[in-house]
C-alpha cells in the first residue's frame, strides 16, 4: 500500500516541479516584461489619444453645445462640416495657413540643414555650438512668445527691433497692429528660434550616418563642394528628410501657442494670422456657446489636410527616389 503513495506523492512533486519552473520562464521570458513595458504605454495611448479622437468623431456628428454626452435628438450628421466648409473665416484661416505651410517648411528645412552642415564643418567647440543652437528647443513656447511680444518686437519705442532702427534713423514700427503684415516677421522669426534646432539635430543624425569612404570615394573622382553635396550628402539624408517635412507639414497646421501667445490681447484674438485651431478653439471652448460638435468637426478636417499633404509628400518622395 505505500508503493502508490510514493508514487503520488513523486507525480504531485513533478506536477509542481512543472508549473514552478514554467511560471519562471513566463515571468522571466521576453514576452513577459516585454508586455510589462509596454502595457503602461499603450494603456495611455488608447485612453489619451485614440479614445478622444473616437469620441471626438462621435461629437463631430451631433449638435454639441456645451456638453460632451450628447442626446440622440441633436443628431446633425455631416451639418458641421458643411457649416465649416461654408464658414468664409475658417476656410481663410485654412487657405492662409495653407500659404503659411508652403513657406515655413522650406524655410525651416534649409535652416536647419545649413546648420547641421555647418556644425559638421567645425573643429572646435562643436558640442558647444550644437547646445547653444538646441537649447531654444527646450524653452516653452509661451514664454518665447512673450519675450518676443513685450521686448524684442514690442511696438513701442524701447522695444529692442525698434530701438536699432531708430539708431538707424528709421521710424519705430509697430510690429503686431495689423496695419500691415510686418507681423508675419515676429511670428516667423520666433517660429523658426524655436524649432531649427530640434531638426538640426536630425539632420546631423542624418549625416552621421553616412561613412566617410563614401566621401573619399568621390573625393578621389573629383567631386567637391555643391557637386559633394548634391550627388551624395543630399542623397544620403532622403529618409531624414522626409521626416523633417512630414513634421514640419504637421507643426505647421498645428501651430497655437505662439500665434495665440504673441497676437492675442484679454479674450480677443485679431482676425488675421488665425490658425485653424486657435479658430477652433474660439467656437468649442473660448466662446460662450463652447460648440464641441463644430470644434470636434473641424479638428477632423484638419486632419485630413494634414494627410493629404503627407500623402502628396509621400509620392513626391518615392518619385525622387526611383529617379535616383
Amino acid at each position: 500500500m505505500s508503493a502508490p503513495t510514493v508514487d503520488g506523492a513523486t507525480t504531485t512533486s513533478l506536477r509542481a516541479t512543472t508549473s514552478s519552473s514554467g511560471w519562471r520562464r513566463a515571468v522571466g521570458g521576453r514576452t513577459f516584461w516585454f508586455w510589462v513595458f509596454v502595457a503602461p504605454f499603450l494603456t495611455g495611448l488608447l485612453l489619451f489619444v485614440y479614445v478622444p479622437i473616437g469620441w471626438s468623431a462621435y461629437l463631430s456628428v451631433f449638435d454639441a453645445r456645451n456638453t460632451v454626452t450628447p442626446r440622440p435628438d441633436q443628431f446633425v450628421g455631416f451639418g458641421n462640416y458643411l457649416s465649416l466648409l461654408t464658414d468664409s473665416a475658417f476656410l481663410t484661416s485654412l487657405g492662409t495657413f495653407t500659404v503659411f505651410t508652403l513657406g515655413i517648411v522650406p524655410l525651416t528645412y534649409a535652416c536647419s540643414l545649413g546648420l547641421a552642415l555647418m556644425l559638421q564643418r567645425i573643429r572646435v567647440a562643436r558640442t558647444f555650438f550644437r547646445s547653444v543652437f538646441f537649447v531654444p528647443t527646450a524653452v516653452s513656447y509661451v514664454i518665447a512668445s512673450m519675450v518676443w511680444r513685450m521686448s524684442i518686437f514690442n511696438g513701442a519705442r524701447f522695444g529692442l527691433v525698434n530701438s536699432v532702427i531708430r539708431a538707424l534713423g528709421g521710424n519705430p514700427v509697430s510690429w503686431l497692429s495689423g496695419d500691415t503684415p510686418v507681423y508675419w516677421v515676429v511670428l516667423v522669426s520666433l517660429r523658426l528660434w524655436l524649432q531649427v534646432g530640434f531638426y538640426m539635430i536630425l539632420f546631423i543624425a542624418g549625416l552621421n550616418r553616412i561613412g566617410k569612404d563614401t566621401y573619399e570615394a568621390a573625393a578621389l573622382d573629383g567631386a567637391s563642394g555643391w557637386r559633394l553635396f548634391r550627388h551624395i550628402t543630399w542623397p544620403q539624408l532622403a529618409s531624414t528628410s522626409a521626416a523633417v517635412v512630414l513634421l514640419l507639414v504637421i507643426g505647421a497646421f498645428q501651430a497655437f501657442d505662439e500665434f495665440y501667445n504673441t497676437l492675442a490681447t484679454i479674450g480677443n484674438y485679431p482676425p488675421f494670422a488665425r490658425p485653424p485651431l486657435v479658430y477652433l478653439y474660439l467656437i468649442s471652448l473660448g466662446g460662450g456657446t463652447q460648440n464641441l460638435g463644430v470644434g470636434s468637426a473641424g479638428t477632423l478636417i484638419l486632419t485630413l489636410v494634414i494627410a493629404a499633404f503627407g500623402i502628396v509628400q509621400l509620392v513626391i518622395t518615392r518619385r525622387l527616389e526611383r529617379s535616383r
